[in-house]
């Protein structure tokens, strides 16, 4: 029994947490910066105010995460975020391909509670912060308050980074900011909105049905949205679309969306009620009768607050033009998206979305304050122009900065500088960047160059390598009821004789274009090189196609063949890391219409949109090529590049190959201690988080077992079911040894065995 005597006053208990870094904010930017930092050695602080990691991502919003692949509907090949993220994404695939919230949520703690190093405070609060001595523009402890067990945190260390969504720490550290759109003038972005479409982008809360089996009758509460025709688009609900579908059911972006939140939040609870309302009792939706609310979300998910200014700023022209920054740290691809202020009650569309040919840069200096020396800015808060941050806002992109601020931080504490010390001296940027790369962090542009792997010292043999003298025709046919292109990697110089087969319902014209990106790193296929016209008999044929123009560089051709309806292409069951067909198809969730075509000079380019298709379809066409191409070579998988970027960048084995090898072999006995492999996990595929299902647990092209044998032939490490992207063996004690064999394989069929890098370190 406890009894205390009447007092004046009871102070909270009060904690105290030092760490390295102090990361304010769980949601997928926080947590991957937590997780990097903690791999890399240093101590981290998680502070989380809600009861589950994810932000957005997690159970109590219920939003997909996505990034650069923008739903497989837009031209950016093989554009997954890496690292951090990407381990999140392939696990939630393994374990949950249903895309159950849930699951997502307990992998996301699982993988932080595991790190030894992060100290996870979740339900806590930031609330306070304090600074060090007046001028010195240095944060040195925050105090955070968990109502949950009535404690107090005091929490301090040398660096801090705010992905807290709204930038509460950096705001009352005095980090400058702005909220709102800048004008056309600030920056020249000519996407800037005007007044009328408005400067932020509002809140979503979503909602989830579920069929009973019986009649449930919905009675809704008083403050539902009665009159649902106040909803311009009122008619596009229906029963089938649920859960962040309904992305437009947004609202905030005319009010504080900092301040406003929960006002704005009852206001989305009116129209979710509302909306259910019409659905279950206007009488249109009679399937609707054993229907009823399984979950309506609590807190409504954020897009747009504050954005706090870094040492750059991204602007419009960085996304469109592709700019280069040699502090690159990360990349984005997701279209400049802006959305109207009024949301779900605005006349206009829900979304304005305009995409960019290719990849972006993200430099590092918009990951810290300007004005607060020892503050990082990760998630939707970076240093960002409003139309810029259109992009740069979506978790995927988040996550891929949140990573690059970890490492930075663990780059800071080692060294014991401050995050702009980082962009002041070239040699330790390049340590950040190679740092990034080693984890699987692709960079556009950058080749890994690791004086310390032993592979640059290696011979390399293998038990076979793949020739692309064919795609069988072995599998189904496609009508060219879109256009179909064959991406192929070739070298500069004379193109292969290519023969495809076609079967024409009668006699036609058939148009195949020979076209090239216009940017020998995109996959835009914006330039035509040369068109050929062939004339089809009705029934099956061969399609034989010589091109008297060269390629032009080392790189992707597309072999286009334009929409004829009277024509069927031959695919091919093979599957090969690195090849892959496109359609010019529209995906509307994106704004793909096929071609994107400004009608207004709002600074993006035209150009058309050739995307692959989701497995269990996706198949090659088929094709056979004289000569054959030679680019999976053994040589890639020390290429410095982990994925297919303007060449496939893998070792692939040839499909006859039952049992496929790499063998290293070094002039004399080497002491292993590390040895890294990475894998072809498929960075085409979105590996959406939620909601949408999946067809597979395992990416076809990724080696599911594998072992490790010494140069006695003896096995000293083997590992099965393997499903990720990057899998580090580290020994315990270093193997001696004058060669390393690896043995693949690929029990997932379909695709022959590939390998994107091995690396091998004789010390930590």
């Amino acid at each position: 029994m406890i009894r205390e005597q009447a007092t004046d006053h009871r102070p909270l208990r009060t904690i105290r947490h030092d760490a390295d870094l102090l990361v304010i904010g769980g949601g997928l930017s926080g947590v991957c910066c937590a997780i990097t930092a903690a791999r890399a050695g240093i101590r981290v602080v998680l502070v989380q105010d809600r009861p589950v990691l994810g932000g957005n991502a997690s159970s109590e919003v219920r939003l997909w995460v996505l990034g650069a692949t923008s739903h497989m509907g837009n031209n950016n090949r093989w554009a997954r975020e890496g690292g951090v993220i990407d381990e999140l994404l392939l696990e939630n695939l393994y374990r949950n391909p249903e895309g159950n919230p849930l699951i997502f949520d307990t992998i996301l703690l699982e993988k932080v509670v595991m790190e030894t190093n992060i100290t996870l405070l979740l339900n806590t609060a930031v609330y306070h912060v304090t600074m060090a001595a007046a001028g010195t523009g240095r944060i040195e402890s925050v105090q955070a308050f968990c109502a949950q067990n009535s404690t107090s945190y005091d929490l301090t260390a040398p660096l801090f980074c705010d992905a807290s969504g709204d930038g509460i720490v950096a705001f009352q550290a005095g980090a400058a900011f702005r909220m709102g759109a800048e004008s056309t003038e600030e920056f020249g972005e000519k996407f800037a909105p005007s007044a009328d479409y408005g400067e932020l982008l509002g809140h979503s809360l979503y909602f989830y049905s579920k069929d009973t089996g019986k009649p449930v009758r919905f009675v809704p509460p008083a403050y539902a949205l009665d009159d649902i025709t106040q909803i311009p688009r009122f008619r596009s609900f229906n029963t089938s679309d649920y859960g962040c579908r309904l992305w437009w059911l947004e609202y905030g972006g005319r009010h504080d969306t900092v301040h406003d939140t929960e006002t704005i939040k009852w206001e989305l609870w009116r129209v979710v009620y509302g909306a259910w309302n019409y659905i279950k009792n206007s009488g249109l939706f009679p399937e609707a009768a054993n229907l009823t609310l399984e979950w309506v979300g609590h807190i409504p998910g954020k897009r747009e607050s504050r954005r706090f200014e870094g040492d750059y700023m991204l602007t419009q022209q960085d996304i469109v033009e592709q700019r280069q920054h040699t502090d690159a740290v990360a990349f984005g691809g997701w279209s400049i998206d802006l959305h109207p202020a009024d949301g779900v009650f605005s006349e206009k569309p829900g979304c304005n979305q305009w995409h960019s040919k290719g990849l972006y840069a993200l430099p590092y200096r918009c990951f810290y304050s300007r004005n607060v020396s020892n503050l990082f800015l990760a998630g939707r808060i970076i240093s960002a122009s409003h139309v810029a941050f259109g992009s740069s806002r979506v978790m995927g992109t988040s996550a891929y900065g949140g990573q690059a601020v970890g490492m930075a931080a663990a780059l800071c504490t080692r060294h014991s500088l401050s995050p702009r010390d980082i962009t002041n001296d070239p040699t330790l940027l390049n340590e950040l960047q190679r740092a990034l790369l080693k984890t699987g962090q692709h960079i556009p542009g950058l080749r890994l160059r690791d004086d310390q792997d032993l592979t640059h010292q290696a011979t390399l043999s293998v038990s076979s390598e793949f020739v692309l003298h064919e795609l069988p025709p072995d599998g189904p046919m496609t009508v060219l009821r879109h256009s179909a292109g064959q991406m192929l990697p070739l070298p500069e110089g004379p193109v292969p004789k290519l023969t495809f087969w076609v079967v024409a319902a009668q006699d036609t014209t058939l148009v195949v274009e020979f076209r090239v990106s216009s940017k020998q790193h995109n996959h835009t296929p914006d330039n035509v090189i040369e068109r050929h016209e062939i004339s089809l008999r009705k029934g099956r044929q061969p399609v034989q196609l010589a091109f008297s123009e060269p390629m032009p560089y080392e790189g992707y051709a597309f072999i286009c063949f334009l929409k004829n309806d009277q024509v069927s292409v031959q695919c091919s069951q093979l599957r090969v890391s690195g090849i892959v067909s496109v359609f010019n198809k529209t995906n509307p969730a994106v704004s793909n219409y096929g071609k994107q075509e400004p009608t207004d000079d709002i600074g993006v380019e035209a150009f058309e949109f050739w995307t692959p298709e989701r497995r269990p379809k996706g198949h090659n066409l088929a094709v056979q090529l004289e000569p054959g191409i030679r680019m999976f070579g053994r040589e890639n998988v020390r290429n410095g590049f982990q994925r297919p970027t303007n060449v496939p960048n893998a070792w692939v084995a040839d499909p006859t190959d039952r049992h496929p090898t790499l063998t290293l072999t070094w002039p004399d006995v080497k002491q292993i201690r590390e040895v890294v492999l990475h894998f072809d996990t498929d960075f085409d595929h979105p590996l959406e988080s939620v909601l949408m299902t999946h067809p597979e647990t395992e990416m076809p092209f990724c080696v599911r077992d594998f072992v490790l044998c010494n140069d006695q032939k003896q096995r000293i490490y083997e590992h099965s079911h393997n499903h990720l992207s990057q899998r580090t063996i580290r020994f315990e004690q270093p193997i001696h040894t004058s060669s390393l064999s690896i043995h693949l394989n690929t029990a997932n069929s379909g695709a022959p065995a590939s390998l994107m890098e091995v690396r091998c370190y004789a010390i930590d």
